[in-house]
């Protein structure tokens, strides 16, 4: 567990408490290469999402927030009014990129470029250190076309190899699920199954749920145009909604504001269960009242005699 020092513009310094991997949080071989908390596009929604790059931005983590009510944290003698934990996860940046070059494709018509004119954003200037990442160069080839002219890298968007390289991942993530003993049924048909027979988890349920977590990193375009090539039917004829893996309150992205401390998370607050009455109750709540005094009127005080 890592305190990380916030600074954002015209804010007191501060703390937040976070759970990251050791990569995360290495110290800096150069004064100017800290570890750097930004906001960059999420690469599936296009909303602004608080990620963190390591010393030198040679990786990129994710950053989740889990929240609570009426939680704060107590470190050394000070008490921290934020309660809200941070999860620091490593995320691999060709899903940033790809939402750069998606948007290139369509504006430039399927043209080569260069990465640096592709990933640029006036919004976000920070997603020039996309590129910095380790491999990213050597690994941008799963998702483009290129063409090399001099010494000098072209590219543009390729949708057949992206859909190759989001078919490797889902079936690395039906990998991970099956090999830590995660069931999937029952969440995969939670919107459309009726009845009481028990579901047990097949290769599609697997599957199915692998592309509902990929699909929270890519745009909702992509996410069909895999589903298709996946070969899974859409469940869409039999729910309204397609029973893509929920969110929990662990599970949502930061979105930050100017001072990067809000982040949107689910209400936790707890709703009572309407309370069951006993067989007692019932045979009472039966009974005709009519006539009858509430007891509460013996036990009220006599009004006063007028004189």
């Amino acid at each position: 567990m890592h305190g990380a020092k916030q600074r954002p513009a015209g804010a007191h310094p501060g703390q937040w408490v976070l759970i990251a991997p050791e990569a995360a949080t290495d110290p800096p071989k150069t004064p100017d290469s800290e570890p750097l908390f930004t906001k960059l596009r999420n690469p599936s929604t296009g909303e602004a999402t608080l990620y963190l790059f390591n010393s030198g931005a040679q990786q990129l983590f994710e950053v989740k927030a889990f929240h609570e009510e009426y939680r704060s944290w107590f470190i050394d003698q000070t008490v921290q009014q934020d309660g809200r934990l941070l999860f620091v996860t490593p995320m691999d940046p060709l899903f940033l990129i790809l939402y750069y070059l998606i948007k290139a494709d369509k504006e430039q018509q399927g043209k080569f470029q260069p990465l640096d004119q592709v990933v640029l954003d006036s919004e976000y200037p920070s997603c020039l250190l996309l590129l910095k990442c380790a491999d990213v160069k050597q690994y941008i080839h799963h998702v483009t076309e290129e063409k090399e002219i001099g010494n000098q890298k072209f590219h543009k968007y390729s949708q057949e190899k992206t859909l190759k390289w989001l078919k490797r991942k889902v079936n690395q993530t039906v990998k991970a699920l099956k090999s830590n003993n995660v069931t999937v049924g029952e969440r995969v048909y939670a919107d459309t199954y009726i009845g009481s027979k028990q579901i047990t988890d097949t290769e599609e349920d697997y599957v199915r749920y692998a592309h509902g977590l990929i699909s929270e990193y890519i745009p909702e375009d992509l996410s069909k145009e895999l589903l298709k090539y996946l070969g899974l039917p859409d469940l869409k004829s039999q729910a309204s909604e397609p029973p893509l893996k929920k969110r929990k309150s662990s599970d949502v992205p930061v979105e930050p504001e100017e001072d990067y401390t809000k982040f949107n998370s689910n209400n936790l607050k707890t709703k009572k269960a309407a309370s069951k009455m006993s067989p007692a109750q019932k045979a009472l709540a039966k009974v005709d009242k009519s006539g009858m005094k509430s007891i509460s009127t013996f036990f009220s005080p006599k009004p006063k005699a007028s004189q």
